[in-house]
């Protein structure tokens, strides 16, 4: 009895500090902007205005605005970051030759920092001396404003998330692939089914629990994109590509309303929580597991 007394006691002493960062960095934070959210501050003074910030989020024509931003940017994103990456997967699977090197340098974007990123694509997509554009000027087209045009500056920063993740997601799609039993592929092979066949009958639903994964976090980074948006745009031209995230950003230390950005906070971590449940009652239920389980 002492010894499972003494073992729970080292449990929790291990996961004492997991418990204490995931307090004080997660719960807490999301806590207090939740209690700052039905507050409002007069010059020195904070005083409780009930529901007076959400009424304002509701009418917020800003906020309208980027919260289909940031819509689009996920709605562009996340399917072609998760095509992409899946297409490099399969093909990396293969034994060819230089398959190591290939694997390093479609991970690589993922090592380096957001902020370096939109830096690099930022002087790729100047108007006038970008390498884009050069391109583009030398089989006779026209020098795109990329950041600069509401019509391309979404397409911009879509572009910088989509390199800046489809390594990261490719490497988790190449387990997956690797994980699937080659007896499997054998024997349909044998049984005479092409390659179509074969990836829409076996690899599809073999790699479904990582693609379900890859999705819920891919949705999650999209809502959470800012740098490139700081970096590249500042959410113009005409809050063109302002997101949500950076539009908290603004509020609190542009326009110092601390109150009104709490509120967008709850606000998007409750849209994240309800989209992450929504895909796990929908989707999840037709996911495949090994253990047979759905």
């Amino acid at each position: 009895m002492r010894k499972r007394s003494k073992n729970r006691l080292r449990i929790f002493l291990y996961l004492l500090p997991t418990f204490f960062f995931l307090f004080f960095f997660t719960y807490f934070p999301y806590l207090s902007s939740f209690i700052d959210s039905f507050a409002e501050r007069r010059g020195n003074l904070i005083s409780f205005v009930g529901l007076k910030n959400y009424e304002r989020m509701a009418f917020d024509s800003v906020f309208h605005t980027v919260l289909w931003n940031n819509f689009l940017y996920s709605i562009l994103t996340v399917p072609l970051t998760m095509l992409f990456a899946l297409g490099l997967a399969l093909l990396l699977n293969r034994k060819i030759a230089g398959s190591a090197f290939y694997r390093t340098a479609f991970f690589y974007p993922t090592v380096i920092p957001m902020a370096a990123a939109s830096m690099i694509w930022l002087y790729l997509f100047l108007p006038t001396y970008g390498i884009i554009n050069r391109f583009i000027t030398l089989w006779g087209g026209k020098s795109v404003e990329w950041v600069g045009d509401p019509q391309y500056a979404m397409i911009s920063i879509v572009i910088v998330g989509i390199w800046k993740y489809v390594g990261y997601y490719m490497m988790i799609f190449l387990t997956a692939l690797q994980a699937i039993p080659k007896s499997l592929l054998e024997s349909a092979y044998l049984d005479g089914a092409g390659p179509v066949r074969r990836f829409g009958s076996i690899v599809l639903p073999m790699i479904s629990s990582t693609s379900f994964f890859i999705l819920i976090i891919a949705v999650i980074n999209s809502f959470q994109a800012v740098d490139q948006v700081y970096l590249m745009t500042r959410g113009g031209p005409g809050n063109a590509t302002n997101l949500m995230v950076y539009y908290i950003y603004q509020n609190a230390f542009s326009f110092w309303n601390f109150q009104y950005a709490s509120t967008l906070t709850v606000f998007l971590v409750t849209l994240l929580l309800l989209i992450t449940l929504f895909f796990f009652k929908v989707v999840e239920p037709r996911v495949y597991y090994e253990s047979g389980e759905t």
